[in-house]
């Protein structure tokens, strides 16, 4: 598969989460009577990666976030020349999902932006977590999620289950942090909605990106350095590359 294909994918696919997860926390978490709440905004991130891990996991691995494709080049899944134009693919197809949903938001009357599922600390956090709570949550979580879906990918792992597991892994750190940050865990997604709240969003945005990207490094290096496959656990007629599903 070309670069530049597997960039398309990259872009279509962040497009998609921003636009499902974010746009269930703007429309829907909290709408009058029927809101889906906290549980309805995580599946609903957890329903997009799984969909879009099913729909481009063969083309691109379906990363949609800088800190997996951190992750990945730290467990050797992805070379590091793809890093850069990966990077920049996820934050091009996060922004513009960020722009169809203030397009959309906007053609409410008395439409307020408020804080558009921007991710923060402090005074921003939505139950009031400091700093250092919010980049402890993001680096653990992201850490475990890099550690799932280079585990889930494993040749070794059980055939076709790798997107249920990475999505609901990502449904339940939504669950857990939520209330913490609004739940990051991809630089990218915190980038497309701090773009347009600005102020304070675009000043906490380092964490959001800095956090992330190191608790990626860490899960790719613990699962590459612990529990890779080694040479000599395959045997020389299955030697090929590794799976291209959903963390490649």
């Amino acid at each position: 598969m070309s670069l530049s294909k597997k960039l398309l994918a990259e872009f279509i696919g962040t497009a998609w989460l921003v636009f499902g997860g974010c746009g269930a926390a703007i429309f829907s978490a909290a709408y009058p009577g029927l809101g889906i709440g906290f549980l309805g905004v995580a599946l609903a991130f957890g329903l997009t990666l799984l969909t879009m891990c099913y729909a481009i996991g063969h083309i691109s691995g379906c990363h949609i976030n800088p800190a997996v494709s951190f992750g990945m080049v730290a467990g050797r899944r992805l070379p590091i020349g793809h890093l850069v134009p990966y990077v920049v693919a996820q934050l091009l197809g996060a922004g513009a999902a960020a722009s169809v949903l203030d397009i959309i938001a906007s053609g409410k009357p008395g439409f307020v932006l408020g804080n558009f599922a921007a991710n923060g600390y402090g005074a921003h956090s939505p139950d009031g977590y400091s700093m250092a709570a919010c980049f402890l949550a993001e680096t653990v979580l992201t850490m475990i999620f890099i550690f799932v879906i280079l585990s889930a990918t494993d040749r070794r792992a059980p055939v076709g289950g790798a997107p249920v597991a990475i999505g609901l892994c990502l449904t339940l750190i939504h669950l857990i942090s939520i209330p913490i940050d609004n739940t990051s865990v991809n630089p990218a997604r915190s980038t497309s909605q701090a773009l347009f709240v600005h102020g304070w969003a675009l000043g906490q945005l380092w964490l959001f990106w800095l956090a992330p990207i190191l608790g990626g490094l860490l899960g790719g290096l613990i699962y590459r350095v612990f529990f890779a496959e080694s040479a000599a656990e395959v045997p020389a007629s299955k030697m090929q590359p590794l799976p291209q599903v959903a963390g490649d």
